[in-house]
């Protein structure tokens, strides 16, 4: 019988060159707690789409920071269907803004009714996209 052999725990693993390579630079990234932030945000650039509201601002400060903050009223249901609506926004905002947000924003998502948790990954995706756009797109 032979012994065991040792494992290669704590060794370091050894590099691909097919590893995929980060094609945007990471901005860091902040939640939002304060109600004072989210009325900032309430009152600034909005964007409705079919999964949910989007409202964005500039904060106008130095840092480079984005932070996001995330609702769901009790019109959307009980505690478990706000937060899963809450989780799948969580979810499209690690997919799509880092290469879309802009530095020194805060934007706030705001949950619909139905929609946002009975709507497909992939619009709620989309849906971000056009209203990111809009959002950051020039005011006269």
């Amino acid at each position: 019988m032979t012994p065991p052999q040792p494992l290669d725990i704590g060794r370091p693993a050894e590099t691909s060159e097919t590893a995929p390579a980060v094609s945007h630079f990471e901005l860091p990234m902040d939640t939002l707690r304060h109600r004072a932030d989210f009325l900032k945000a309430a009152a600034a650039r909005r964007q409705g789409t079919g999964s949910f509201l989007l409202q964005g601002r500039p904060r106008g400060d130095d840092s480079a920071a984005v932070r996001v903050g995330f609702t769901a009223s009790k019109k959307i249901g009980n505690a478990v269907a706000r937060n899963r609506a809450k989780r799948r926004m969580r979810a499209v905002v690690r997919d799509v803004l880092p290469e879309m947000a802009q530095p020194g924003w805060d934007y706030v998502l705001v949950a619909r009714p139905a929609a946002t948790i009975a709507r497909g990954f992939a619009d709620l995706t989309a849906d971000l996209r056009t209203a990111l756009q809009s959002v950051h797109r020039a005011r006269p």
